[in-house]
């Protein structure tokens, strides 16, 4: 594993571990707690100073039930963060929510093949890929095309005729007025 790989692992996940390090002391604390019941051991944490006792020493406790608890701590904490994360919406920064944008070719880009054989022209500057299994499957589309458009307006000249030059596939083209 590379350098870069390596650190897109483990820099993001430095707070969940320091996170479950300090929990360590949570799990001490609770195990100092003088009780038989667990209103009696949350009455310990805060009159008798077992918290105090726990963090005095900064360093995590490697008691093995210490341990267990940071863990535990740490990974609730970074799968709230990770769902939290999945179901974000996609915002775009320094816009208002719902506003729209023309697109740009950088958006069609990805799905264009680069041999321009390969592809349906759309318009002059747009085409979508043929290629049923392109690089990344993200990108794949349903291929079907439907034109429709007033008499006159440059259907058969400017999108079928093209296309029909490309020779890339199978087409069925239907013309009432033959």
């Amino acid at each position: 594993m590379n350098t870069k790989k390596l650190k897109k692992v483990l820099l993001p996940n430095i707070p969940f571990v320091l996170v479950g390090a300090i929990a360590t002391n949570l799990g001490e604390a609770w195990r100092l707690a003088v009780g038989d019941n667990a209103s009696e051991k949350i009455q310990s944490l805060f009159i008798d100073g077992a918290f105090k006792t726990a963090f005095s020493n900064p360093l995590p406790s490697l008691h093995p039930v210490d341990l267990l608890v940071g863990i535990l701590i740490g990974a609730a904490l970074w799968a709230f963060m990770y769902f939290k994360k999945k179901n974000a919406k996609k915002f775009r920064h320094n816009t208002e929510y719902g506003s729209a944008r023309w697109g740009t070719p950088a958006d069609i880009e990805p799905y264009m093949d680069p041999v321009f054989e390969n592809n349906v022209i759309l318009s002059q500057t747009e085409r979508l890929t043929m290629n049923s299994r392109p690089a990344n499957p993200k990108y794949a589309r349903n291929k079907n095309v439907l034109v429709v458009g007033g008499s006159g307006s440059g259907k058969t000249r400017f999108f079928i005729k093209p296309n029909l030059l490309q020779l890339h596939s199978s087409m069925v083209l239907t013309d009432p007025n033959g």
